[in-house]
């Protein structure tokens, strides 16, 4: 199935301000969201996933309402700035987790969390605690937990923020190879217009807490130099 997002007049207020989302996408690939610090980013990422709930409107995912449904019944994987790994949970255990939360694997799901770090450059890692990893290869793990969950979305806030620039280039060239290997949608929160230009295909853009662009990365870099 084609990942597809639909917001519908989703409304929020919050401290004072008022928030409304109407926003339409459809297949897989990489989509920047851009805009100024409080514009409502990760307000619209919180009402996709389930944090929130909105005072109106719907979120649609895949044809499904989502209102009413919480975060761990949608079909979506979020990746906070602070990777959310349990620090006395090994690697491998932590992954689980995104299968499942009582932690009974079959050994063929026990052997996919091995492929997942393969693929994420951790081979062998299963058994290191958090603690002992960078943040580039804690990141890799919360890579590798989305990979095994199979959800057709994957909502990442501000992921590399924290990361130096080469580490930067390298995680982004990474999730360019997950999503073209799995297939889903990725909406990344991001402030760098070189990582945006780099690995997203089309942008949005949150303005006032409404969206005042979607469209394709040239549309929107031709926008931003109208602006300017």
């Amino acid at each position: 199935m084609t990942p597809e997002i639909r917001l519908d007049n989703v409304t929020i207020g919050y401290e004072g301000r008022r928030f409304v989302y109407d926003l339409a996408l459809s297949g897989g690939g990489i989509v920047a969201v851009a805009g100024p610090s409080g514009a409502g980013k990760s307000t619209m990422f919180h009402l996709i996933a389930g944090f929130v709930a909105p005072d109106a409107g719907s979120v649609v995912l895949d044809g499904s309402d989502m209102i009413g449904r919480s975060p761990g019944e949608r079909p979506l994987t979020y990746i906070f700035q602070d990777h959310n790994l349990f620090a006395h949970l090994d690697v491998a255990t932590n992954i689980a987790l995104g299968i499942s939360p009582r932690l009974k694997l079959s050994p063929e799901q026990s052997q996919e969390i091995s492929e997942a770090l393969t693929k994420v450059g951790l081979a062998g890692f299963e058994k290191r605690m958090p603690q002992a990893l960078s943040g580039g290869e804690r990141q890799r793990v919360a890579f590798a937990r989305a990979l095994v969950r199979h959800r057709p979305f994957l909502l990442l806030d501000e992921p590399f923020a924290s990361l130096d620039e080469d580490l930067r280039q390298a995680m982004g060239d990474l999730v360019v190879d997950l999503q073209r290997e799995s297939g889903m949608m990725v909406l990344m929160i991001s402030h760098d217009i070189r990582e945006i230009t780099r690995i997203a295909g089309r942008v949005i853009e949150i303005r006032d807490g409404r969206i005042g662009f979607s469209g394709s990365r040239d549309k929107w870099l031709a926008t931003r130099g109208q602006r300017h």
